[in-house]
């Protein structure tokens, strides 16, 4: 499925362009000249977020100026612009009472980030084919993914499904068992960011799905908090730039001023 183009600006040196895959709609930030191979990266946001949600275009913004990559977020379903189904809707409705009740999560949580994941894996994989036919990415730039809560439940399963991603950073995500199998499948480099005075999700989640990781090469980075703020030095791209390379051309300075 092609990828259409809705809008696109020119600024402080970043192209910004909106699109569409099919139903689904993103954004994908660039250099406004990258050299063939240049990274791209996948932001996958949080729950109650959206593509465009302030830290994560800060984020974006960041691997375009500092590091040179192609940067792509997508609103998985029921987020952003995309009404959510009467099901989702239950299940944040279910949610809100539960917090608000002092009542436990983890019910609620496992079988509604199955559903999103088992919707949003296919989207992402339909966005990366989208974006391999640009020219300025095609098939030879090197694929990473970052998020936390609902994009690690999201992403997990997702680069165990999708080869062409290289390396990951996850975070803050409630444990269940489908979400430990998909674990033990991932192999690629991988960070993870782990809130260890979260109220909601305790750190014994956080610290199974690292345990069930494959990777030879895994990191587990630990902050005080939750994961309502996560430091912003602990989400920095310079992982990917270990992993997936420097673009050929470094990219332009940061405006000033």
């Amino acid at each position: 499925m092609k990828l259409a183009v809705v809008s696109e600006n020119v600024s402080n040196l970043i192209v910004d362009r909106s699109f569409t895959v099919g139903d689904v709609p993103g954004v994908l930030w660039s250099p406004p000249s990258a050299a063939p191979g240049t990274p791209l990266l996948l932001m996958g946001h949080g729950g109650g977020l959206h593509k465009r949600s302030p830290g994560l275009v800060a984020r974006a913004r960041q691997a375009v100026l500092r590091d040179g990559f192609h940067v792509a977020a997508i609103d998985v379903p029921g987020h952003g612009v995309r009404a959510p189904s009467r099901e989702d809707q239950e299940w944040v409705d279910a949610l809100f009472r539960a917090r608000e009740n002092g009542e436990p999560l983890d019910p609620i949580i496992a079988p509604f980030n199955i559903s999103l994941a088992e919707r949003a894996v296919p989207e992402w994989r339909m966005t990366i084919d989208a974006l391999q036919e640009l020219p300025e990415i095609g098939t030879t730039s090197p694929i990473g993914y970052s998020g936390m809560t609902i994009a690690t439940a999201i992403g997990i399963p997702l680069v165990v499904a999708e080869p062409r991603i290289r390396a990951a950073i996850f975070g803050g995500v409630f444990v269940y068992d489908a979400l430990l199998e998909a674990a033990r499948h991932v192999t690629i480099p991988t960070e993870f960011l782990l809130p260890w005075d979260d109220p909601e999700i305790g750190r014994q989640h956080g610290l199974a799905v690292f345990d069930a990781f494959a990777s030879e090469e895994k990191t587990l980075l630990a902050f005080p908090g939750s994961h309502f703020r996560v430091p912003a030095d602990r989400l920095d791209t310079r992982f990917f730039a270990r992993h997936l390379g420097i673009p050929a051309h470094p990219p332009a300075p940061t405006p000033r001023g």
